[in-house]
């Protein structure tokens, strides 16, 4: 058997009520926590929501800040490009300038030297050596052109055939001083012009004329 005694109904009527003041304190303090735990679930809410809000903001603004680089990028590498072309066509007007100061310092002294007289510069000077020379080549081969053209009418017997034989005296002035110089034809008798003499001739000795002493 257990120990112990029944408590009278006075003091089970006591505790009761002990219990009963507890159990309503414990619902007080679980309707304040469910409370507190419903605002704090509503604030948990609305944060979540700015959150997500905001990440999507950042999202976006991620994106713009992304585009804002690109456009940046892009906008600098023109630029350099842009310098660059300008930094080629000031050196080019540097060396066209430069040129043009170099032309006009050689025409100013092709002009001094043309006041003196002079030829205006080496390259004229040769230029003219040259345009002279090819007159010349020039005039002498007209003037070949003209011989051959002679030499060939020379050659040419009547009945218009060419022939290369040397021609033969068909003409004399006479010595007789009564009459004037016009060239008289020979007739049928004509003379023979004399040949050439051969390489034979090479080995013949010229006579040595001696004095003729008195």
């Amino acid at each position: 058997l257990l120990k112990g005694h029944d408590p009278d109904p006075d003091q089970l009527e006591e505790e009761c009520e002990k219990l009963e003041e507890r159990l309503a304190e414990q619902e007080q303090k679980l309707l304040e926590k469910e409370l507190i735990l419903e605002e704090e679930t509503r604030l948990t809410d609305r944060v979540t929501k700015k959150v997500e809000l905001g990440q999507q903001d950042t999202l976006t603004l991620a994106k713009q800040v992304n585009e804002y680089q690109r456009k940046l990028q892009e906008t600098t590498r023109k630029m350099m490009a842009i310098v660059s072309e300008l930094s080629m066509n000031q050196a080019e007007s540097m060396k066209l300038q430069q040129e043009a100061n170099d032309k006009r310092a050689i025409v100013e002294e092709a002009y001094r030297k043309l006041d003196l007289g002079l030829p205006p510069t080496e390259e004229v000077e040769i230029e003219w050596q040259r345009m002279l020379r090819d007159e010349e080549m020039k005039a002498a081969r007209d003037i070949q052109k003209q011989q051959a053209e002679e030499e060939a009418e020379q050659y040419t017997v009547p009945g218009g055939i060419t022939t290369t034989a040397e021609p033969r005296p068909n003409a004399y002035i006479p010595d007789d001083l009564s009459e004037l110089p016009v060239p008289r034809p020979y007739g049928a008798l004509a003379p023979f012009k004399p040949t050439e003499p051969g390489a034979c001739m090479r080995h013949i000795r010229k006579p040595v004329v001696k004095p003729i002493e008195i």
